[in-house]
């Protein structure tokens, strides 16, 4: 079955330096190496475990040896076996070290296993270079592109995230070249990659200077847009986004229009109050000016004696109120019904005659 096993690279330089590691104790691993680097393969746990191994390119075997150690010379000085960890060591890698490895096993019956190791050697990427320009409708262009690299990969991130169909006007996201809507800013990065290493470049971009329009030209023409700002005098107002204007627009004389027509509710409903209450207060009968007080008094009234033979008394009721005031007034009859009840007091006047 075969199995491909994930690299981890580190990268040391920008030819030379980079080293990748392949794990090659499964059979059918495909492995990578830099072009001048260095690859590192495991080809068992311990090189003390197996009775005896081979590791052979074509008709060439580049190791030999068993659980004692190697039993003849490595066949270039730029190999290394380490017994402790079975791993093999290539350096300065050239195109000739890539092509398929054999792994043969034995044990001490004499069985053996063999195992095969497929080594692609890959120019790394250097640096990258990432351009960007206005185009004449806003719009803007982004190349990336990378010194060297066999197989290069591209991808392209905004502020951290994927680039989205909202934001690209045309390419993708695996394309060296792409081209962004004109409302689009942040930090752009374009990530160059292959299987031996990664190299990225990141740039600040700003919009191109261009407003969308949406209104009406001064001869009556609906004009919708990308223009350029500093440059625009097709639209008497312009706006970036009409939509958003024209709702906020709209809702603020909803909520003027709520409002005078609440204070118009208020000032109705206080005046119908207030009338009510004035015509309730006239249709009470009025207060006397002063409150009065009654108080009875015995009023007599003598004349000098006479000699006329002494009549009967004549008996006479009066009523006589005595104000608050210093004013005194005598009411010859009672108050009428219609008035509010008062307290009488009634005098006993008598005459002499």
């Amino acid at each position: 079955m075969e199995a491909v096993v994930g690299l981890m690279v580190v990268l040391l330089g920008r030819c030379y330096g980079v080293e990748t590691y392949c794990d090659g104790r499964q059979n059918e691993t495909q492995c990578y190496g830099a072009l001048g680097g260095t690859v590192d393969v495991q080809l068992m746990d311990r090189a003390s475990d197996v009775h005896r191994y081979q590791w052979i390119k074509g008709q060439r075997t580049i190791l030999n040896g068993n659980k004692n150690g190697i039993v003849t010379d490595l066949t270039d000085q730029r190999y290394s076996f380490t017994l402790s960890n079975g791993t093999f060591r290539i350096n300065n890698l050239s195109r000739n070290d890539g092509g398929e490895y054999q792994l043969e096993l034995y044990d001490s019956e004499g069985k053996n296993k063999k195992r095969t190791l497929h080594l692609t050697i890959q120019a790394p990427v250097g640096s990258v270079l990432l351009l960007s320009e206005c185009l004449s409708e806003g719009q803007m262009r982004a190349s990336c592109s990378s010194e060297g690299g066999d197989s290069p990969q591209y991808s392209w991130t905004l502020d951290g995230h994927t680039l989205t169909h909202a934001e690209l006007l045309s390419g993708n996201n695996e394309t060296n070249n792409i081209t962004l809507k004109q409302h689009v800013s942040g930090r752009l990065l374009c990530s160059v990659r292959n299987q031996v290493n990664n190299v990225s470049k990141e740039e600040t971009i700003t919009d191109c200077g261009f407003i969308f329009i949406n209104c009406t030209s001064s001869n009556g023409t609906r004009i919708s847009q990308w223009v350029f700002a500093a440059n625009n005098t097709l639209c008497v107002k312009p706006t970036t986004h009409p939509t958003t204007v024209s709702a906020t627009t709209e809702g603020d004389i909803l909520y003027t229009a709520a409002g005078v027509l609440s204070a118009l509710i208020c000032l109705l409903v206080v005046g119908v109050v207030v009338c009510a209450q004035m015509k309730k207060k006239g249709n009470k009968p009025k207060a006397q000016n002063h409150e009065e007080e009654l108080t009875y008094a015995d009023v007599r009234i003598m004349q000098r004696q006479r000699t006329q033979p002494q009549q009967k008394e004549e008996v006479e009721y009066g009523q006589v109120r005595f104000s608050a005031r210093p004013q005194q007034s005598v009411a010859p009859a009672p108050a009428p019904a219609t008035a509010p009840a008062e307290d009488c007091v009634y005098a006993k006047v008598c005459r002499d005659r």
